[in-house]
């Protein structure tokens, strides 16, 4: 099964609207694809209706933003029911602190001489409602002030960074119980990519599944071939169902393309088992 199962398009830090995604998606052999973007569904009726089109299975999608130790974890929900008003409430709840963070990061920037950043990083944003790191990233570069998006996150955007702020998201407990209600399965994404201790990992994924999280990313494009050794382990030991993701945002942008990632070990029990 060629399953992509995390993306996204312009609806949050995408490149290509949700038509293109699913277009390409589809070129690329794509069988299962979910559309994921960040803290919002808006994209989600777009996608399918192409997807059905094309013949590609589509999956309801969403990555939500989490708070744990210090740091922002993403929580994909995957087949759950779009018009669920526990989740949208939850989703609404989430993008509602983002106009707040984004005027944060720009006064932090506006201090290290990087002027007008916001309405900079909103002519990247086609989703008003969603501007995050990654649009202040491409204003950065297109500025001419960084060489390409990476490069801006490690010296202005992440923690310990003069462009970097705190915010408070959604807990662990409330993104899973969303997904919950609305009768989807929760995935922990791109684990690899968390800066925890082995005990907070271990504790991330104790307070994930006692709320109902049922699977994690073994298969990211944010995970080298030892990372995705590791995560395939904790999926065992955990009794975890397994997803594959290309975390695809652009070609410009991602090291993997979508339905271009590595297959997951045999021995997993693939999230797709239940979706489909």
């Amino acid at each position: 099964m060629n399953a992509d199962l995390h993306c996204h398009s312009t609806v949050s830090d995408g490149w290509l609207d949700p038509e293109a995604v699913v277009r390409r998606a589809a070129a690329n052999g794509v069988e299962l694809l979910a559309l994921t973007d960040h803290d919002e569904i808006g994209g989600l009726e777009q996608a399918s209706r192409v997807a059905a089109e094309l013949g590609v299975r589509f999956v309801d999608g969403v990555e939500i933003s989490t708070s744990f130790c210090g740091e922002t974890i993403h929580i994909v929900g995957l087949g759950f029911d779009r018009t669920h008003p526990v989740l949208i409430a939850g989703l609404r709840q989430v993008r509602s602190g983002r106009d707040a963070r984004a005027l944060r990061i720009s006064a932090a920037l506006e201090m290290v001489g990087i002027h007008d950043a916001l309405a900079g990083a909103r002519q990247f944003a086609r989703n008003p409602a969603l501007v995050s790191r990654a649009h202040f990233a491409r204003h950065l570069v297109a500025a001419g002030i960084m060489p390409d998006v990476r490069t801006v996150f490690d010296h202005y955007l992440v923690r310990g960074k003069p462009g970097f702020v705190e915010h408070e998201w959604a807990s662990i407990e409330e993104a899973t119980g969303w997904i919950c209600a609305a009768g989807g399965i929760a995935v922990i994404a791109h684990p690899a990519r968390y800066r925890l201790s082995s005990a907070n990992l271990a504790l991330l994924f104790d307070r994930f599944i006692a709320a109902g999280g049922e699977g994690v990313e073994v298969v990211s494009g944010a995970h080298s071939e030892d990372e995705m050794r590791r995560f395939a382990t904790i999926a065992r030991q955990r009794g975890l169902l397994a997803s594959r993701a290309s975390d695809f945002h652009g070609e410009q942008e991602s090291p993997v393309d979508l339905g271009c990632c590595n297959p997951l070990p045999s021995d997993l029990t693939p999230v797709w088992s239940r979706l489909c």
